[in-house]
């Protein structure tokens, strides 16, 4: 049996969440506090994944990062950098596909702060660095946890847009939704099935465990 899809796939989800975590914590602060009128076109932008087929996101991405596009011929002549079928490019799609994964529950978790807790932190003069690392995202573990599982679990279980701009390409792009959908296609049936199994099991075994170290806050939550 090949693991490689399965390694390949872990590697891709481990980058793509670490990177989420980047740009995700300071775009769901400026959602949740921001008071420009933009902000609402920012989130749709950033919910587009959650309604927009995988399909048509991948068909747009392969077309923007192809080296026949100006930006895709840029990044390739001055950067030396190809993001069609290459492993870069399944991050950056992954990314993308999967950022309101990350930002949702991180807004959630910014917007359940207490206020008074932010405004006493600004009374004392505290800058807002000091209020979002000492105060508020030690006050979120439950929801940074969430936004972490969702955006791992999410990017493992990717086919539409990782085909689309990755291809197929062993131990470069195949990451295993890929390579279940080869096993059906060559009706080696078994096989498919047992990717499929150690895929389901995975993920249960991922949401099993969030669900495990939430149990306290739920608790709290319920008793309130």
């Amino acid at each position: 049996m090949d693991f490689s899809p399965f390694f390949l796939t872990l590697r891709l989800a481990l980058f793509t969440t670490l990177i989420l975590f980047l740009i995700g914590i300071p775009l769901a602060y400026w959602l949740a506090f921001s008071r420009l009128r933009i902000k609402y076109v920012v989130e749709a932008i950033v919910s587009l994944p959650l309604v927009l087929p995988p399909t048509v996101l991948g068909f747009y991405l392969l077309l923007f990062f192809s080296p026949e596009n100006p930006v895709g011929d840029f990044l390739d002549r001055y950067f030396d950098l190809r993001l069609v079928f290459t492993f870069p490019g399944l991050v950056l799609a992954s990314v993308i596909y999967s950022l309101p994964f990350m930002v949702q529950p991180l807004r959630s978790g910014f917007t359940g702060i207490p206020k008074a807790w932010i405004d006493t932190t600004q009374t004392l003069g505290k800058g807002r660095w000091v209020t979002l690392s000492r105060v508020m995202l030690p006050n979120m573990k439950s929801a940074l946890l969430t936004a972490g599982v969702l955006s791992f679990a999410h990017t493992v279980g990717e086919f539409g847009v990782v085909l689309m701009v990755g291809g197929n390409i062993p131990d470069e792009t195949r990451v295993i939704a890929v390579a279940i959908y080869n096993e059906v296609e060559a009706m080696n049936y078994a096989q498919a099935n047992t990717y499929s199994l150690i895929l389901i099991g995975f993920s249960f075994l991922v949401l099993l465990i969030t669900y495990w170290l939430n149990r306290d806050k739920s608790r709290v939550l319920s008793y309130d």
